[in-house]
């Protein structure tokens, strides 16, 4: 059941306050996260989103709530632009003859390969916008007559009719809609489509029939519909980007309001995880090689730093990239595994040493306070470094902070950790056998052929760490 100590306390966007966490159904916690649109290869700041909301979920878990976590798949419906103008991306990924239907299957499943690298858990359901096409219909139906107009260019909801619009996004002082397109004839400029008509003459690879003619659900409607259909309404948590703030969720809670029939937001709180920044502009997807979680492993960087970096900063914060932060994540990464690597084959007991209970008191205080993974992830290596403790019950407490945190530790071996560079031009077991030969001749004070062998692997990108702290032996030269 949920901990008696610690109450867990969240910071909700739609108040703007930290508020203790009190779920809709006793015992439960229902959460929907705005998923990838599939058009392309989701970037590392799209991933933190999914970082973010799997610790969350792994947070209500330890806590004792039964989680129903709900992942959308966008496939459909999403613009070039957040309003209601541009393309839509996936029919714009598939200009030139290429088939929609297989564009959205392999990006999806490119986004499910990140999810896996990254340790992120599987949710409860992977909704898929094209399968609830017919329930978006029947939403917008009951919604139609009271909420909405219609345009040539589709079925639009008149923002007037609701109660409060916009206060997700405090569009009042902070100009939330800045980023929508005037469409013509619209009566309020933050109306968004619900259904787009396909222009005559124009045929899509995706549209359906509707009531207000051939053509497809507008982007905002599908997380209505979904989140309802799979958790009911109201539910506990929805979870994006802190983008979405401004747009996306507003008309979610609209339609919610609309749909329901009274004033609340669909969700009782909102969350969002802020932005990873990134200076070199390689974090757009038009950039060519722009930095996907693959790239980080191309140049030799094991995904598990990737989440280590995110964990060291608080989810609402600002996250840099750097290569320098991102090897250092790493280094830590590396630390910790080799701090429990004797622990993994142990039998693990219950922890009944005071100095164990506390520190995992501590460490709950600090998830339970908003998800404080920075100093979470401080207490875990406290707790890898402490000495003359029974190893059980040391093996058991630090299984509890790593199911939090997501870094599989105790499943992860040193050996795990070396990836490998494209660039590389050596193989590992060419390495290992070089550095075999290199310890026998250091062994023989032959240092000539010790130094002939560091600078043949030097030659091949390869950087022998002697003296290194960490005793890792060697790493490839990014």
């Amino acid at each position: 059941m949920p901990s008696e100590t610690h109450t867990l306390r969240l910071f909700n966007s739609l108040t703007r306050q930290v508020e203790a966490f009190v779920p809709v159904h006793p015992g439960e916690a229902r959460v929907y996260s705005c998923g990838p649109t599939v058009y392309n290869y989701p970037h590392i700041g799209n991933m933190r989103a999914y970082v973010f909301a799997d610790t969350l979920g792994r947070t209500l878990t330890h806590f004792g709530y039964r989680l129903t976590h709900v992942i959308n798949i966008t496939d459909v419906g999403h613009l070039t632009d957040d309003g209601d103008a541009g393309e839509d991306k996936l029919e714009k990924a598939a200009a030139g003859g290429r088939n929609i239907w297989d564009i959205a299957r392999y990006y999806t499943e490119a986004y499910w390969d990140d999810v896996a690298a990254l340790n992120i858990r599987q949710p409860a359901h992977w909704s898929i916008a094209t399968d609830y096409v017919e329930q978006m219909i029947g939403f917008a139906q009951s919604i139609a007559d009271k909420h909405c107009y219609l345009l040539p260019s589709g079925l639009y909801f008149d923002t007037a009719t609701v109660a409060d619009y916009g206060r997700l996004a405090r569009q009042s002082t902070d100009d939330g809609e800045g980023r929508i397109e005037a469409v013509a004839g619209k009566r309020h400029a933050a109306d968004f489509a619900i259904w787009r008509t396909t222009p005559a003459g124009e045929t899509r690879q995706m549209e359906w029939d509707s009531p207000w003619g051939r053509g497809a659900p507008g982007w905002h409607l599908e997380c209505s519909v979904m989140s309802a259909a799979l958790l009911g309404l109201p539910f506990d948590i929805h979870t994006g980007g802190i983008d979405h703030r401004e747009i996306h969720h507003p008309n979610e809670i609209a339609q919610n309001q609309a749909y329901s029939g009274c004033d609340h937001s669909g969700a009782r709180m909102w969350m969002h995880n802020n932005f990873l920044v990134e200076r070199s502009g390689k974090m757009s997807k038009s950039a060519g090689e722009f930095l996907r979680l693959q790239l980080l492993i191309d140049k030799g960087f094991h995904p598990l730093a990737y989440r280590m970096m995110c964990l060291q900063a608080h989810y609402r914060s600002e996250l840099e990239f750097g290569w320098e932060g991102l090897a250092a994540a790493f280094t830590r990464l590396k630390r910790l595994v080799m701090g429990v690597e004797a622990l993994r084959d142990i039998e693990p007991l219950p922890p009944v040493d005071q100095r164990l209970v506390a520190l995992g008191a501590r460490f709950d205080a600090a998830i339970a306070d908003d998800l404080n993974t920075a100093v979470a992830l401080t207490l875990l290596e406290e707790a890898v470094a402490m000495k003359k403790i029974e190893a059980g019950q040391k093996r058991s407490v630090i299984a509890a902070m790593d199911a939090v945190l997501g870094l599989r530790l105790l499943t992860t071996a040193r050996a795990d950790l070396r990836t490998r560079p494209k660039t590389a031009m050596m193989d590992e077991t060419a390495i290992i056998s070089i550095l075999a030969q290199r310890k026998e001749a250091r062994a023989q004070k032959d240092f000539a052929q010790s130094d002939a062998l560091r600078d043949e692997l030097i030659a091949a990108g390869v950087e022998v760490m002697d003296g290194d702290a960490l005793g890792w032996d060697w790493r490839i030269i990014v």
